[in-house]
């Protein structure tokens, strides 16, 4: 299992897949360095009612008051924070995932641009040749956005859409949340039972 994750949030829309991801990251134990761009604090306030503050101090002070009790370790990084260890190969993280993955991030990581630190750190665990794997959050295609995520998962990411299924008959919104998440955590080797698997007895009743 990744002992460190890196977990970037991005102003798509989607954030409630990315603050349980690291819900369930923190209780299994992961140590995770978190990046969110200016544009995710206005999409964290608007579909959850969450503040996460500009400067990183305080928003891990917010985000560990809420995740209080769980094992893991939590770091926040800043947007400018370029002595952080995602910006360096020396140091990369087990593993990134960028939930939710706006398509400029998609597209700026594709493209190799590393004038942000969450694009740099994506851009370091590719060239490491750990995982990295992108959900972007976005209806209908285009062209582009498609060649771009062509062009990531020749690269060695994964890309991962938040698709939820419905064999698992969700009765609330937060089991489509968990469906996707699982898929997260599937790709990150975490433990998790989020969900029934797919072929297990119980999954049939």
């Amino acid at each position: 299992m990744p002992e460190t994750i890196c977990l970037a949030f991005t102003g798509a829309s989607g954030m409630p897949y990315g603050v349980r991801l690291l819900e369930c990251l923190l209780a299994a134990g992961c140590r995770v360095q978190l990046l969110y761009s200016q544009v995710a604090q206005i999409v964290a306030r608007q579909e959850m009612e969450l503040e996460l503050p500009a400067r990183a101090s305080d928003a891990r002070a917010a985000l560990q008051g809420r995740f209080q009790g769980l094992p893991g370790t939590l770091e926040v990084f800043g947007r400018d924070e370029w002595f952080a260890p995602v910006a360096s190969g020396s140091n990369p993280p087990d593993a990134m995932v960028v939930c939710p993955c706006s398509m400029g991030t998609l597209a700026a990581i594709a493209q190799g641009l590393a004038s942000k630190l969450i694009e740099r750190a994506a851009d370091v665990v590719l060239k490491e040749g750990r995982k990295l794997v992108l959900v972007p959050r976005e209806t209908p295609l285009s062209a582009i956005h498609l060649e771009n995520m062509l062009r990531l998962s020749r690269a060695g990411a994964v890309i991962l859409p938040p698709s939820p299924g419905f064999y698992h008959h969700p009765q609330r919104v937060e089991d489509l949340v968990d469906f996707v998440v699982a898929r997260i955590l599937d790709q990150l080797r975490v433990p998790h039972a989020l969900i029934r698997r797919w072929g297990d007895p119980e999954a049939s009743e």
